[in-house]
């Protein structure tokens, strides 16, 4: 209702219907077991990945096939090429491996679609200025030099912590599970030679043989430091093609082992290794240069794990990076709580007991940076021992903490473990980030094998919002040392215009709205210099519809910030960091919560046109299909309460 001595808007009578339309229909996605889960939407790339690894391990479903194939005639652009999210410029990379793949798949050359793929490839430069990754995929099947793909010798399992620059442990968890088994593929560097007519000879702009498989020596975007940076470490990797060619490398096999069994190890648990595609279809790889049949369970297990990550429908098929079930629950009960429903509601009830039953409390590859910490952290995906995340952690405890009527000691026993957890996650200069802690190392992102710039797990400013909210949400205040040390890391970070960088969702309207959150529930006086900067910057790039929207161009052009299209999940995100401290007043709410009202569909649900998340900035992005359900509830729901 309308505070008093108001005149309820239209806006505000036609409240209660949305929210109880919006509930209705979130409530009717809840899993039987209590859990949600939406469509984790990817590129066309994982689809792609997924068609050739079945033709290396001789998988092919010929019926899949032909879906899987309509999808991506589906997805091309008009230009020919294929893009890494809705709205985007085509990629090269992406474009060689849908390519590939449909040729592989029996396409003929000459089809239309071929024909207008193959002159962008072209067109942009051909095979030699794909990405890294696009390079081992070629590489696999004989169509580009393995000399071509930069060295990754597999004595990098040998390296010790801490004192080296680079080892497993000094990269992300994403990377190294993608990494350990491509080791052991690196170390064989096994080919499946193709017959003639499957070969991409049609893709070189110049005979193949002639062209120049060099690294590019200058680092995007420029600096002085990442010039010295990747000079240096294409230096290294001239050197260790050498070393790889011409050593008689005595720990090479001492190597290969530590390798099979830091994978036996993973590969044993349920999930898939690092609940990710990339690392479960390297391990495939991996594990059968190793030996191990093709009717193995640990091999079995990892093709039954990627098998579920497809989304189906009579005509097409595509494949889903991961799966985001506990991301997705969290979300959704904080969202149903913060709408009105009870605490005590059975969907919540059901959620809680459900994430309860998913708290992990085994040690993972985190400890090698934290071994005094006790483990209690949550995962992303259903099942991921080894690598709990801090965002997922942060915002299951929150929804926790917003259920009754469950087991009060078990209650708070998780309670304690998990945020004891977060707690010893926290990076030494203040932020939290992901999976791991201090992993920082910036210059291993100029090494050659990660031109996908995502090789680390740095502090970042999303995930720390998220803490300073958990700390907030936990009845901690600022003068709370650890929140004090965050503060610090949050001053720094600020853009000098008013946001904040958002790494895991697009992008600057993302990462304000999270710190808002934290600096909100944290009970940071609002009139600060800088949170009025962040709100002075929000009411800025408000579109003329009344929404917010920001393309994932911006985290290439950070000119573009807070720039783009309208769509519900980040109009949600802005209002919802206006609120936090305190702004729920005013023409610009007002049309925001209306543009959330007017786009709502019959069903109570609403759509993202555009996508929404980052998997690596500026190289994979996401479409969470749930942002759109839950994330306007909780907007309408926070803006409801604030007219009481």
């Amino acid at each position: 209702m309308a505070a008093a001595g108001m005149v309820p808007s239209r806006t505000v009578t036609g409240l209660d219907s949305a929210i109880s339309r919006a509930q209705a229909r979130l409530l009717s996605l809840q899993r039987p077991d209590g859990h949600w889960i939406g469509e984790l939407e990817a590129d066309v790339t994982i689809t792609s990945e997924y068609l050739l690894l079945c033709h290396l391990i001789d998988r092919v479903n010929h019926d899949r096939e032909r879906r899987a194939v309509r999808y991506l005639r589906r997805r091309q652009l008009p230009d020919g090429g294929w893009n890494l999210f809705e709205g985007g410029p085509a990629n090269l990379s992406a474009t060689i491996k849908v390519y590939f793949a449909m040729k592989m798949a029996g396409v003929p050359v000459d089809d239309p679609a071929m024909r207008r793929a193959c002159d962008a490839i072209r067109a942009t430069g051909g095979p030699p200025k794909a990405n890294v990754f696009t390079k081992i995929q070629l590489a696999l099947f004989g169509e580009y030099d393995w000399n071509g793909v930069p060295a990754m010798p597999i004595e990098i399992m040998l390296i010790p912590r801490p004192f080296f620059l680079f080892n497993i442990y000094e990269i992300s968890y994403w990377s190294r599970t993608v990494l350990v088994p491509l080791l052991v593929i690196m170390d064989r560097k096994p080919i499946t030679w193709l017959p003639p007519h499957l070969s991409l000879d049609e893709l070189w702009p110049v005979p193949r043989e002639q062209a120049s498989l060099r690294f590019p020596r200058m680092p995007d975007p420029f600096t002085w430091r990442g010039l010295f940076w990747k000079s240096f470490f294409i230096g290294v990797d001239d050197g260790l093609k050498i070393w790889e060619r011409f050593s008689p490398r005595p720990g090479r096999k001492l190597a290969v082992e530590t390798a099979r069994r830091w994978l036996e190890e993973r590969l044993a648990l349920p999930g898939g290794l690092g609940g990710i595609y990339p690392a479960m279809a390297n391990s495939i790889l991996a594990m059968r240069l190793l030996g191990y049949p093709d009717d193995h369970p640990l091999v079995m297990g990892q093709i039954k794990e990627i098998e579920a990550l497809a989304v189906e429908s009579d005509d097409e098929v595509h494949y889903q990076p991961c799966a985001s079930p506990i991301w997705d629950t969290a979300l959704a009960m904080n969202a149903l709580a913060e709408s009105g429903l009870p605490a005590h509601h059975e969907a919540l009830r059901r959620g809680a007991e459900w994430l309860l039953e998913k708290q992990i409390l085994v040690p993972g590859d985190w400890q090698k940076k934290r071994p005094h910490v006790q483990p209690g952290g949550w995962a992303f995906q259903y099942f991921d021992d080894y690598y709990p995340d801090l965002d997922d952690t942060g915002m299951v405890l929150m929804a926790l903490e917003k259920v009754r009527g469950l087991e009060a000691n078990r209650v708070r026993l998780a309670k304690e473990r998990g945020l004891g957890w977060f707690l010893g996650m926290q990076c030494e200069g203040g932020g939290w980030a992901s999976f791991d802690a201090d992993n920082a190392r910036m210059y291993l992102n100029h090494i050659p094998f990660a031109d996908h710039g995502a090789l680390l797990d740095p502090p970042t400013e999303d995930v720390t919002g998220r803490g300073l909210e958990l700390l907030g949400t936990f009845g901690y205040g600022p003068e709370f040392e650890p929140a004090e040390r965050a503060l610090h890391f949050i001053r720094r970070t600020q853009r000098h215009d008013g946001p904040w960088y958002g790494r895991w969702g697009v992008n600057y309207v993302y990462g304000t709205w999270s710190v808002l959150r934290g600096l909100g529930a944290l009970g940071v006086d609002p009139r600060h210099e800088y949170i009025q900067r962040a709100i002075r910057w929000l009411l800025r790039v408000q579109n003329e519809d009344g929404g917010w929207g920001e393309t994932c161009e911006s985290y290439d052009d950070p000119a573009l910030a807070g720039r783009g299209a309208s769509i519900p999940s980040q109009t949600a995100w802005a209002l919802l960091g206006l609120f936090a401290v305190g702004h729920t007043r005013g023409d610009a709410v007002e049309r925001g919560i209306e543009y959330l009202i007017r786009t709502q569909s019959a069903d109570g649900a609403w759509d993202d046109a555009y996508w929404n998340g980052t998997g690596f900035p500026r190289v994979f992005m996401l479409k969470y299909h749930l942002y759109a359900k839950y994330f306007p509830l909780w907007a309408l729901g926070v803006y409801r309460r604030s007219l009481e």
